[in-house]
């Protein structure tokens, strides 16, 4: 049976818009010198600085620690397998924002309009461009 200890506890992040490398440190649970080698190895933890070379971390750089503490820590992930899981699951974001390409219409569609349907829809934009570049002589 696990005990209450052996689960991690949700970390409460305040609300706040930076957080110094203390106080992230305090939050997390890993020491600084960690936080600064894990910015070296994960490109997408990079917090800005200050005028006064202070880290200055935002709420998703925060959470990004916790992730990478999870996934080294509790999933026992090495830094490489913890690197290419988040670059993985970053790529997937993307793809899932892209919508899907359309299906096209027809079989003629794959081909490309016909020469002469070509020249119609060229014919408008061309004549717009010689406007925009009268504009602009």
């Amino acid at each position: 049976m696990a005990t209450a200890a052996a689960r991690p506890q949700p970390v409460e992040i305040p609300n706040k818009l930076y957080f110094r490398i203390g106080d992230v440190s305090r939050l997390t649970g890993i020491k600084a010198y960690v936080l600064r080698y894990w910015e070296t190895e994960f490109g997408t933890l990079s917090p800005k600085k200050s005028g006064t070379n202070q880290r200055l971390y935002r709420r998703k750089d925060v959470e990004l620690v916790l992730e990478i503490k999870h996934l080294l820590y509790e999933k026992r992930y090495t830094i490489e397998g913890a690197r290419a899981f988040l670059q993985q699951r970053r790529g997937a974001n993307r793809a899932a924002l892209q919508p899907p390409a359309p299906a096209p219409a027809s079989q003629s569609s794959l081909f490309g309009p016909e020469p002469g349907q070509a020249q119609a829809k060229l014919g408008p934009v061309k004549a717009e461009l010689k406007a925009i570049l009268a504009l602009l002589s």
